[in-house]
């Protein structure tokens, strides 16, 4: 058992203490059928009214319930013949389960259930609510339920990290009582406020474990500055710098907001401590020429620079750009790739390693053992939400350079165009500086998005055919490119076909991550020529494409793409002066969460709305990618739902940090496993 413990990261009586319910079931009292909703996990009681054995694609049983007050179906995908004979019509019948909306009714799926015979006991009624704890294979309900009981009784040991003059401030209950009535609801609880996480005992525990993830941040931030950021002493405001060499070759200027970023990062790279700062900028708002600046910053003093790119096409793209900016002042940028051949990546990997390389450009494929820089002085990292916490840590650690007895380590900046609203950013990256490009360049017009079923496609055709007409380009969006009826999403290559069929007097290409790097090469530049009317593509070009002449984007199946990802698609037209479209189409019948996302992005243009709908929607480990990767895990704590706490945790903090140093190493351990391992990030 130890072994399963230790996997959910239990390994104290603290530990077990601190794992806390990840829900509660309500099984105190029955509920009315006709009373349910969707979504609702219910204790019920009715009689069979029908039952039977259906072929709907599968063999299932299926069973009508009642009461006095409604209906509702139970559904059974395996099921012995015994169970068939018990729930027959007329046997009343006991039921726990999750209720959801059926194509008729309401319905249970598998439910717990248990047939009240004649003479029989009605279901026992639990006098609380029943924790359901985080758990893992191999460990039981009823094994944690026991554990927690022995914890529990153990509990006074627990010291208060909260000093007496917070808890008072800030009106937080005591620790103990907080730990007990979470771990075992009493009857008198109100079982709606503890469901809805709006007991002061909870209230307690998430300050608790904010206080603990933004000491931790801080902590982060503190030991950043101790460190020796590499000197970058370079003269990188004269007239014959690269970065102002590259911004007098370009036929634009650059925003306001792109050329206070840069001032910002320059400012960083002249201190002696390593920047760690996030730039965050909307689709299209410049970001790329920010990094570019940045790397000609390190260059200009003897360094190399690297980009770290989430998807191959997004590296690609880069390297484009980068090539196109960069050779002519006499720079060498490289490419690394995991589907270079092995010459092409040998040639690469020696630019690198013996410094002829300025400016590498890669994915993942750049923090490989095999990837070694004669002298690296700055890491970007873009969309660095897709990272995880060791990947970043490895290509930083790649650029530690010893002299004598001390450690010198490269800068870092992280670009995201993921936006996320401004309190939350200060907070869940609270480790970093915070730079924002909160402008478009001139002449972007405003992209109009339309919503329409996929019944209408003829109409969406003809479109195409008069904006292919007048001049301009589109591209069709497939989500995925084999089929699969779960998804009932149309091939991309299918749909090539058959708009090839319908539309014949266009030309039209096809592009997705499958194909050959030169195969999609050769596609994108035709494109981005203008020799193909109309680029069929799965999300493949979701970033870093730019083609000024597209103005029209049609997105299939959109209700299967979550808001940030649209947002991004819908990015790559509006780039020029043509005024531009973006068409969503959805197949029937759509979820609620779908329906959400489709209408914020028809209603809004403004990243930071979408952003604020996304994270109500997904919640953050969704939003900020961190699901995976280990950080913001928070165990109580939302971050959406406890935003009002924020101000008053940093706050707490502050108070913590100048007169209770001692705490501030155990409430981190407390609440956060493993932050040791991330200290460098």
């Amino acid at each position: 058992m130890s072994e399963n413990l230790q996997k959910i990261g239990i390994e104290r009586i603290q530990d077990l203490l601190f794992h806390l319910p990840l829900r509660y079931q309500d099984r105190t009292r029955l509920h009315p059928i006709g009373g349910l909703r969707h979504g609702q996990e219910a204790m019920i009681q009715g009689v069979v009214e029908h039952s039977e054995i259906v072929y709907r694609g599968r063999r299932m049983m299926i069973c009508t319930l009642s009461d006095q007050s409604g209906m509702i179906t139970l559904r059974f995908f395996y099921f012995s013949n015994a169970q068939q004979k018990d729930l027959k019509r007329g046997v009343t019948v006991s039921c726990f389960g999750e209720v959801r909306a059926g194509p008729k009714t309401l319905e249970m799926v598998h439910p717990e259930y248990r047939i009240l015979r004649d003479g029989a006991k009605p279901p026992v009624l639990k006098d609380a609510l029943t924790p359901i704890y985080p758990a893992t294979k191999g460990l039981q309900q009823r094994s944690l339920l026991r554990l927690t009981d022995e914890a529990l009784a153990l509990s006074h040991t627990l010291d208060d990290l909260i000093p007496n003059e917070i808890a008072a401030k800030y009106q937080l209950s005591d620790l103990q009582q907080a730990l007990q009535l979470l771990h075992r609801p009493t009857p008198d609880l109100s079982v709606e406020q503890l469901l809805q996480s709006r007991h002061p005992s909870q209230h307690r525990l998430i300050f608790e474990e904010l206080l603990a993830h933004h000491l931790s941040l801080r902590k982060l931030r503190e030991q950043a500055k101790k460190k020796r950021g590499v000197l970058l002493q370079a003269d990188q405001y004269a007239k014959s710098s690269y970065v102002q060499r590259l911004l007098d070759s370009l036929p634009f200027s650059l925003t306001r907001a792109q050329q206070r970023v840069i001032n910002e990062i320059q400012d960083d790279l002249a201190q002696a401590w390593p920047m760690n700062r996030l730039v965050q900028g909307d689709v299209g708002s410049g970001k790329t020429l920010v990094a570019a600046a940045a790397a000609l910053s390190a260059i200009e003093a003897g360094f190399q620079a690297a980009i770290m790119a989430p998807t191959e096409i997004l590296a690609e793209q880069h390297y484009k750009s980068f090539y196109s900016w960069l050779e002519p002042l006499g720079l060498t940028v490289t490419l690394v790739s995991g589907k270079q051949k092995t010459v092409e990546r040998r040639a690469a990997l020696d630019a690198i390693a013996l410094g002829t390389s300025h400016l590498s450009i890669g994915t993942h494929a750049l923090f490989q053992n095999e990837v070694k820089f004669a002298k690296l002085g700055l890491v970007i990292i873009d969309e660095q939400h897709r990272f995880g916490v060791d990947q970043r840590l490895s290509l930083l650690g790649k650029g530690r350079q010893q002299q004598g007895r001390k450690d010198y380590y490269p800068h870092q900046l992280i670009m995201t165009a993921t936006p996320i609203p401004r309190t939350l950013a200060m907070t869940t990256y609270a480790d970093m500086d915070y730079s924002l490009i909160d402008e478009l360049p001139p002449g972007r017009t405003p992209i109009k998005t339309v919503v329409i079923n996929n019944a209408r496609r003829a109409e969406i055709i003809d479109r195409i055919n008069d904006v292919c007409a007048d001049g301009a380009q589109v591209y069709w969006v497939c989500t995925l490119i084999e089929e699969s009826e779960a998804l009932q999403c149309q091939n991309a290559e299918e749909t090539w076909e058959l708009l090839k069929e319908a539309l014949p007097g266009l030309n039209i290409g096809l592009v997705h991550g499958r194909m050959k790097p030169d195969e999609k090469e050769a596609v994108m530049k035709d494109f981005k020529r203008g020799d193909i009317n109309l680029l069929v593509a799965t999300t493949v070009i979701e970033v870093g494409v730019d083609v000024p002449n597209a103005s029209l984007m049609v997105i299939e199946n959109a209700e299967r793409l979550g808001l940030a990802q649209l947002h991004q698609l819908r990015g790559r037209v509006g780039r020029g002066s043509l005024a531009s479209s973006c068409v969503l189409m959805y197949q029937t019948p759509l979820s609620q969460n779908a329906r959400k996302r489709l209408e914020a992005l028809r209603n809004s243009n403004d990243g930071f709305e979408i952003a604020k709908i996304d994270l109500e929607i997904r919640g953050p480990g969704e939003v900020f990618g961190t699901r995976q990767t280990g950080e913001l895990q928070f165990q109580i704590a939302d971050i959406i739902r406890d935003q009002h706490l924020l101000k008053p945790v940093q706050q707490a903090a502050q108070l913590i940090l100048e007169k209770y140093p001692e705490n501030v190493e155990p409430l981190i351990k407390r609440w956060i496993k493993h932050a040791e391992a991330y200290a460098t990030v």
